[in-house]
C-alpha cells in the first residue's frame, strides 16, 4: 500500500537501513516474514519500518485500555432543594454533599420553584447561599446560583488538595 517511489527504512531491531525504493524495502521485510509498515508520511523521503504490524496493534490496544483504566470519571451529582426547607433537612443534604465532594464528583444543586415562588427567586437564591456555607469547607462554587426558568442551579466542586 506504500505508493512512495523512495523510503527511508528502519529494521526490526531499530536500526537504519538507508534510502532505498520502496519495492526493494519491501523484498527486505517479506523475507524477514514481517510488515513494511510507514511511519512517517510527511517525512521527506517517507519514513518505513519492518515489524510484526499485528503485535503492534495488539501492544498498542492494551497499552490505550491500560490508561483508560487508570482514569478516574468525574460524576455530576443532583441535589434536590426547596424554597421552604428547614435547618435539619439542610444539614441532611449538606451532609449528603459533602459526601459526594469527598468522592471527587461534582455536585448540582437545583430548587424548582413552583406557582408563587416564581415571583420570589430571591428566597431561593439564600437558601442556596445557605446550603453553600454548610459545604464550603469541602467544595468551591464553580457557578453562582441563577435563575434559569423555573429552577435555581448551583455547581459545586470539590476542593483541589
Amino acid at each position: 500500500m506504500i505508493r512512495h517511489q523512495e523510503v527511508r527504512l528502519i529494521g526490526e531491531d531499530g536500526q537504519q537501513l538507508g534510502i532505498m525504493s520502496s519495492q526493494k524495502a519491501l523484498e527486505i521485510a517479506e523475507e524477514a516474514n514481517l510488515d513494511l509498515v510507514e511511519i512517517s508520511p510527511q517525512a521527506n523521503p517517507p519514513v518505513c519500518k519492518i515489524m510484526d504490524y499485528g503485535k503492534f496493534r495488539f501492544e498498542l490496544l492494551k497499552k490505550q485500555k491500560e490508561a483508560k483504566k487508570n482514569q478516574k470519571v468525574i460524576e455530576l451529582k443532583e441535589i434536590w432543594l426547596s424554597m421552604t426547607i428547614d435547618v435539619g433537612d439542610l444539614n441532611v443534604k449538606a451532609k449528603q454533599a459533602i459526601k459526594f465532594l469527598s468522592q471527587g464528583n461534582k455536585v448540582k444543586v437545583s430548587i424548582k420553584m413552583r406557582g408563587r415562588q416564581n415571583a420570589h427567586s430571591n428566597i431561593g437564591i439564600d437558601v442556596m447561599n445557605r446550603f453553600f456555607e454548610l459545604v464550603k469547607e469541602s467544595a468551591v462554587m464553580e457557578k453562582k446560583p441563577l435563575t434559569e426558568g423555573r429552577n435555581i442551579l448551583m455547581i459545586l466542586a470539590p476542593i483541589k488538595a
